[in-house]
């Protein structure tokens, strides 16, 4: 039998959407399941979870529904309980900073959803203070690690674009105004006062998305509208928008490409996935969304010409060639809590702490004032 190294998580926030699907239900339930993460070695680190959540029935009951003997209200508790070794955070952004503060003066690694704050200043206090207390800690970057950003990252790794020119991002979909069909978002993300907003949410993806496959953003030129004014909350009362629900951005990557990406929530689909990232080079070009990846070569690009007298001839979507899988992919935001918890166990490689997280909310930060002032804004060095 193999060596089993225990790790005690306390995971908070676990009764909102995504700290229930994707962080315990898709990850670390589903690393339970597989009986642990694999190590070097042939031995296995066990997630021990303790659920924590302000609602002491609805906390319960998702325990009971998972066999999970550990939960509770209490968050001093458990912050001082020495079995806990990893805090991990799914609150509201607003509530993030008191409890990862918290987390960390009680000496625990942390791992968090991002934004890791609500401002920059917060952010890099949060990373200032891991550092000095030497605690371990990331942020969820999950989309680096689905199959088609994976797929993507292998094709620019492998110079297949040649001098990459532009990326195209298209992101959204309609979220209902929750009068005659509910919203499937929570209403506090439309509510600026509760930590909502679109920049804030997506800046952040886009930034270590752009970071980590082409280069570092350097410039930041948006406009961020609210679309929508006014919406339905879970009560069914009627309520202002005061948070932006699209943004239409154009960030200048440290190479010189250019990427330009529409973010909203009021829009409806027309394309293959949710997210869509169309990457042009000098050698091909590739169209990459969640799950897939389809590319074409210069050796085989057509030669479309101008007729509008006449039905296109092309069938443009069918002379793009699907990317391989060449591997088996996982869920994204499970593969990164591996990877997490090799990394506390085993100081095992890792780029995703959080000063990668304010970097992200520095994003939206400068985002937010281009958007207020006008104009193009440069993005500082951040460092601790």
């Amino acid at each position: 039998m193999s060596t089993r190294t225990t790790v005690g998580i306390a995971v908070n926030g676990v009764t909102g959407r995504m700290g229930y699907r994707q962080h315990l239900v898709r990850s670390l339930l589903a690393i339970r399941e597989q009986g642990g993460v694999t190590r070097a070695d042939g031995s296995v680190i066990w997630p021990e979870l303790t659920l924590v959540g302000r609602n002491a029935d609805k906390v319960a009951a998702i325990a009971e529904r998972h066999g999970i003997e550990r939960h509770t209200t209490d968050l001093d508790a458990v912050l001082a309980d020495p079995s806990i070794d990893v805090y991990f955070d799914s609150l509201t952004t607003q509530h993030r900073l008191a409890a990862v503060t918290k987390a960390i003066a009680a000496g625990k690694h942390v791992y968090c959803e991002k934004p890791i704050a609500t401002t920059v200043d917060e952010a890099l206090t949060l990373a200032r203070a891991a550092r000095a207390a030497g605690v371990k800690n990331g942020v969820v970057q999950d989309k680096l690690f689905l199959p088609g950003l994976r797929k993507l990252k292998r094709l620019v790794d492998g110079g297949f674009f040649g001098r990459i020119l532009s990326v195209r991002g298209e992101f959204g979909y309609w979220v209902f105004e929750g009068d005659w069909q509910s919203a499937q978002r929570p209403s506090w993300n439309y509510r600026a006062e509760d930590g909502g907003g679109m920049v804030l949410d997506m800046f952040a993806h886009w930034q270590y998305v752009l970071e980590h496959i082409f280069s570092p953003v350097k410039a930041v030129t948006a406009h961020v509208t609210t679309h929508v004014p006014e919406r339905v909350d879970e009560q069914g009362a009627t309520y202002k928008a005061t948070a932006d629900d699209a943004a239409y951005a154009i960030f200048e990557l440290s190479d010189g490409v250019v990427a330009q990406i529409n973010s909203s929530w009021a829009t409806r689909v027309f394309r293959d996935e949710l997210v869509e990232f169309h990457v042009d080079g000098t050698e091909g070009s590739a169209v990459a969304g969640l799950r897939r990846c389809r590319a074409q070569h210069r050796s085989v690009t057509p030669k479309p010409v101008w007729n509008p007298d006449i039905a296109e001839p092309n069938d443009f979507r069918a002379q793009w060639t699907e990317v391989p899988d060449n591997d088996e992919f996982d869920n994204g935001f499970k593969v990164q809590w591996e990877s997490f918890l090799r990394h506390v166990v085993d100081d095992a490689p890792w780029n995703h702490d959080f000063l990668a997280g304010a970097r992200g909310v520095q994003l939206a930060e400068v985002g937010l004032a281009a958007a207020e002032q006008g104009r193009r804004l440069e993005l500082p060095e951040l460092s601790l």
